[in-house]
């Protein structure tokens, strides 16, 4: 078994159902933080803004006596726009990457706007972007990673998502040979990348020098050929159970994680099975087998 010595992994409030602020069926912070270092992880991500405290002190605390750190913080953006969006954007950037930064994470997670909602289903936009819109995708994308790492010290790591205008090969590929390396990285997630017909090995093989973060995940094949032939929207699809538990889907993670690994740099894996609505006690079991069996893989 080779040693995974530059993949460091961790977990995140989604794989607790976790996906608003604020929502009844959810598991409250103080149970998540618990359960997430019981089940043997030490790197967790914050999630959406407002879920955990915000409070740095707090989370501080509440964090070190679970042995716990934090890697990232997470936004959504809706860049594609241009600049009539970016105070009302920058605002809600700014109060995550403070939280991020206090923390001592490096890294930001940024998610493009979904073109249909990912509760509902309802079309919000046209899920193709003109060319102009492609144009101040990127641009502002390359402004906002600009202005976070120099304002607080945090990379950038853009997040390709089921039902955003940032999700098949096509796009990936778009956006990176549209940005700036030394800007814009990518936060390569195994699962949403499958989920829209990506081959995460073949990315990771090809735009090796753009990999900045990883989210392991796997979707379950039946299920997504069902969403396919339904055309369902993203949320329902998870609630169906497209998103699975390594390693009973695809794509397969121990090929993932060596090729992340030959990269030869250091990387976070973070673990995110897309569980939204669950019962809150799903996730801790869940949770335990799949870290034991990331260990299994040498991670």
């Amino acid at each position: 078994m080779t040693t995974l010595s530059r993949i460091r992994i961790g977990s995140a409030p989604d794989s607790w159902g976790v996906w608003f602020p604020e929502d009844p069926g959810q598991v409250p912070w103080s149970r998540f933080l618990d359960e997430v270092a019981d089940s043997g992880y030490e790197w967790i991500e914050l999630g959406p803004y407002g879920y955990l405290p915000s409070d740095p002190a707090v989370l501080t605390a509440e964090t070190q006596r679970r042995g716990l750190k934090v890697s990232a913080g997470t936004v959504f953006t809706g860049l594609h726009h241009g600049p009539s969006v970016w105070d009302k954007t920058w605002a809600h950037v700014a109060d995550n990457a403070a939280l991020a930064q206090a923390m001592g994470a490096g890294h930001l997670v940024v998610i493009p706007a979904f073109w249909r909602d990912d509760k509902t289903g309802e079309v919000l936009e046209d899920r193709t972007l003109t060319p102009e819109q492609w144009r101040q995708l990127t641009r502002q994308t390359e402004r906002l990673a600009y202005e976070v790492r120099e304002q607080y010290g945090l990379r950038v790591v853009v997040h390709p998502h089921a039902d955003t205008h940032i999700d098949d090969e096509e796009h990936v590929t778009r956006f990176l040979d549209a940005t700036d390396s030394a800007l814009v990285s990518l936060c390569l997630d195994t699962g949403h990348y499958a989920y829209c017909g990506g081959d995460s090995v073949k990315l990771i093989e090809t735009y090796g020098e753009r990999i900045g973060y990883l989210h392991l995940k796997q979707v379950d094949p039946a299920v997504l050929a069902e969403v396919r032939a339904q055309e369902m929207p993203f949320g329902p699809a998870v609630a169906r159970g497209v998103m699975c538990e390594p390693p009973t889907g695809v794509p397969a993670i121990e090929p993932v994680l060596a090729a992340a690994q030959k990269l030869d740099v250091d990387l976070f894996a973070i673990v995110e099975q897309d569980m939204y609505p669950c019962p809150p006690d799903q996730p801790l079991p869940i949770a335990r087998r799949t870290r034991s069996y990331l260990r299994s893989c040498g991670a």
